[in-house]
């Protein structure tokens, strides 16, 4: 029994130091218990995974174009009930487009605005004078006396661009500063009804998104360039995915008419058009290449005076409700027709008093008719 006894504990001490040597016993068991209870887990590469070509590039046009983009406050003074005067604020954006500050964004950003102020990127503060504006197309050109020469954006070619390229929109919606989206373009050529009830011919439709406070704001392509000014949204609160913007080709005439030092005089045919093409044109005996059937032409308008005429009788095609019977407007200029905003894109080049060849489809024949624009009237502005 005493040998059973002595050799029971010679083997139990052996165990003992034996664990405690070779550090295999609680501690390390609690050691890789404790290990393993972590709170989250993560794939090996995290710290070594890149961006994707796609992200670089938002990334480079964000970090120069925001630079470049600004914070626009308008105030008008208004009276309320007791008759008492009061400042009533609303915001919007712009962009600089050379260096000596000169900014361009939209007309009603800054319309009947008393107190026009722009904020930086840098939170530095400017009083703004305006220079130039085109209420048609809802274009409005400032400047600033900046302390140094700030970043400024390229234009680009809007008549270049596609639907389903990528764009990215820069701006300061709902006063937060410096925001980008991403999209694409939609559509072209899509027709606006503003709230004063002007029309907005020939806009880009983009799923980019734009809120209140984007107003004015520059849409860019993938490299970089201004190809529209961010105008407007569909719906009243917010950006449900359809945002509009003003191609900024529609611009350069206003910005080449100041800086030649003459006052810009939009073009205006006194027309509304829809385009047609293939079997609803060859229901209405049209020819299928279609083109822009004349709806209505404005009395007085210059459309009125060159003999442009409109529909005579209103017949329903497929879901729509047209007037027929006006004139197809089949080239502008001796450029076919094959798209809604193409009238729109050529007024752009235009000036008033500047002629315009139209080549309509009247009688079963072409016919060329040329067509001195007029200025729009004051009720347009």
């Amino acid at each position: 029994m005493k040998r059973i006894l002595i050799f029971s504990t010679l083997i139990v001490a052996a165990f003992v130091a034996l664990t405690l040597r070779t550090d295999w016993g609680q501690r390390r068991l609690f050691r890789e218990i404790r290990s393993t209870s972590v709170a989250w887990s993560e794939p090996d590469t995290a710290h070594l995974a890149g961006l994707s070509p796609d992200e670089v590039n938002n990334i480079d046009i964000y970090k120069t174009a925001h630079l470049a983009t600004v914070n626009i406050t308008s105030t008008v003074y208004q009276r309320d009930f007791f008759f008492e005067v009061y400042p009533s604020k609303d915001t919007g954006s712009g962009f600089f487009i050379d260096n000596g500050g000169r900014i361009l964004t939209n007309n009603h950003v800054i319309a009947d605005a008393s107190r026009i102020e722009v904020t930086l990127p840098d939170q530095t503060h400017y009083r703004a004078q305006l220079l130039d504006r085109d209420p048609v197309n809802d274009l409005a050109l400032l400047k600033i006396e900046p302390r140094h020469a700030e970043p400024f954006l390229r234009l680009g070619d809007s008549d270049a661009v596609q639907v389903g390229q990528k764009v990215l929109a820069i701006g300061n919606p709902f006063g937060l500063d410096g925001t980008l989206t991403t999209g694409i373009i939609s559509s072209l050529g899509r027709d606006l009804q503003t709230e004063s009830g002007r029309r907005l011919e020939g806009l880009i439709q983009t799923d980019a998104a734009i809120n209140p406070g984007n107003s004015g704001g520059p849409l860019l392509d993938s490299r970089g360039n201004v190809i529209a000014i961010n105008t407007a949204i569909y719906g009243p609160s917010g950006n449900i995915g359809i945002g509009f913007a003003m191609p900024i080709n529609r611009a350069k005439l206003m910005l080449t008419d100041y800086r030649a030092g003459r006052t810009y005089r939009p073009p205006f045919l006194g027309v509304t058009t829809v385009y047609i093409a293939g079997s609803y044109s060859e229901v209405l005996n049209l020819p299928s290449e279609g083109g822009l059937l004349v709806q209505d032409v404005r009395p007085g308008s210059a459309a009125e005076a060159a003999g442009i005429r409109g529909g005579q009788r209103t017949v329903i095609l497929g879901n729509y409700e047209i007037s027929i019977g006006g004139d197809l407007i089949v080239a502008i200029d001796g450029q076919p027709v094959t798209r809604q905003d193409d009238l729109s894109r050529a007024m752009a080049r235009k000036r008033a008093g500047d002629v315009m060849t139209l080549t309509v489809y009247r009688g079963g024949r072409k016919v060329p008719v040329k067509v001195t624009l007029g200025a729009q009237s004051e009720e347009a502005f």
